[in-house]
């Protein structure tokens, strides 16, 4: 994006809650803070913040933080009315850090920090992007719920009275559950043995449940997915959990500068670590998103499994003297790459 001083007159910088936003309007030349405003987060408060921005100048930018949760409502509002909005992750820490904390504060803060951001990025798209990130978190909530509950079947068949211990042993999980499900009470048991049962019981239950919500929920997305990038699924080793991860993260072109900037995004792209007269240093990037790091991590895994020429490059690094961690993240680099210009460069659904 454009240096915002050259295109704008003011930046409208917006700390958002639930209850409540706090808005200030900050001169893009100057930096100077021409007048602060908190409203509801409602629909009226949304329309108040634009009857205010619209008494100081036509030619403005919003910097909002945290688009895609408290600020969702306002982006939403702001982009139906065509506004420039900018979306801001957190301020820069070090600037937190030394300063007084109040939300008006933190509105002027993202203002200026819209001013001074050299490269400045736009919110993620709703519509079938917030979709598949609806699913995608309601899916891996029920996969974490059934795994929870299947640890808690195997727990208490292991401390389980002797008699009610049998009935499972041998049995790998799955026979485990199942057995666990079908279990019936007995009134001749004493009322620990009763107990137990009951709670295996709806453990177990509440397991199958949940794997067939998580089910439901990965037909949906790949239904999504189909329908707006089928390309993304043609590749090797991306399903259809994969693929959503990574468009949640793309969203839509343009909106990530280059593939540098999402293997950064990614977490794949090593940071320099330089030192004097050592510059072949780097280290670990253990930041940005670990969702799609580990959809990157899923397509690695496959194709050393499946992709000749993988294992053949794996095959070629090992030889060079690579450890298999070090080789990963070589070939997770190269993905991020090869997705980046899947997505940016071949047509999507209109």
């Amino acid at each position: 994006m454009t240096d915002l001083r050259e295109v704008v007159d003011v930046v409208i910088g917006v700390d958002t809650h639930v209850h409540t936003h706090s808005a200030a309007i900050v001169d893009a030349r100057t930096g100077g803070v021409l007048e602060e405003i908190t409203v509801e987060a409602t629909a009226d408060g949304y329309a108040q913040l634009v009857a205010f921005a619209d008494e100081h100048a036509v030619l403005r930018a919003w910097a909002i933080e945290g688009t895609g949760g408290h600020g969702a409502g306002l982006t939403r509002h702001l982009e139906r009315d065509q506004e420039v909005v900018i979306e801001l992750d957190r301020p820069e820490r070090a600037k937190r850090r030394h300063g007084a904390k109040s939300d008006p504060l933190d509105a002027i803060r993202a203002a200026r920090e819209a001013l001074s951001r050299p490269r400045l990025g736009g919110p993620r798209s709703g519509g079938d992007r917030q979709a598949l990130s609806v699913l995608l978190a309601a899916r891996r909530s029920a996969v974490n719920a059934a795994g929870d509950a299947q640890r808690q079947v195997f727990s208490l068949v292991i401390a389980a009275p002797e008699q009610i211990r049998a009935r499972f042993r041998g049995q790998k999980l799955p026979a485990m559950l199942k057995t666990a499900a079908g279990l019936r009470v007995h009134a001749s048991w004493d009322v620990e043995t009763a107990t137990t049962v009951t709670v295996l019981r709806s453990l177990a239950r509440r397991a199958h449940a949940l794997a067939e919500e998580a089910a439901e929920h990965e037909k949906a997305i790949r239904v999504i997915v189909r329908s707006w990038r089928p390309d993304l699924l043609e590749q090797l080793g991306v399903g259809p959990i994969v693929a959503a991860t990574v468009l949640c993260a793309w969203s839509h072109p343009g909106r990530i500068h280059s593939e540098a900037a999402f293997a950064m995004l990614a977490g794949v792209a090593p940071i320099p670590a330089n030192s004097g007269q050592i510059t072949t240093r780097h280290r670990l990037n253990r930041y940005g998103d670990r969702q799609l790091n580990r959809a990157l991590h899923t397509i690695v895994l496959s194709r050393i499994r499946y992709h000749q020429a993988t294992r053949d490059y794996v095959a070629r690094r090992t030889s060079e003297g690579k450890t298999p961690r070090e080789i990963k993240r070589c070939l997770k680099r190269y993905i991020a790459r090869d997705l980046y210009r899947l997505l940016e460069h071949h047509p999507v659904r209109a």
